[in-house]
């Protein structure tokens, strides 16, 4: 199964695909999320996110670099 990386446009509540594909990979993690499970993303820094921990760690980056 040939699967292609997705590219989206990150928006509240929803996302736009720039490009089809079938899968985005975590800013955090480097983890595939398959774009049927994406739940978790920043719209300011236009990044996805694989679970609620990636979240909470990429929040703590941001803060430490005010």
């Amino acid at each position: 199964m040939n699967k292609k990386k997705a590219k989206l446009k990150y928006k509240h509540n929803s996302f736009e695909i720039i490009e089809q594909g079938d899968f985005v990979i975590c800013a955090i993690s480097g983890k595939e999320i398959p774009l049927e499970k994406l739940c978790y993303w920043n719209v300011d820094q236009q990044e996805a996110y694989f679970s609620p921990l990636e979240v909470k760690e990429s929040l703590t980056i941001i803060r430490d670099k005010k």
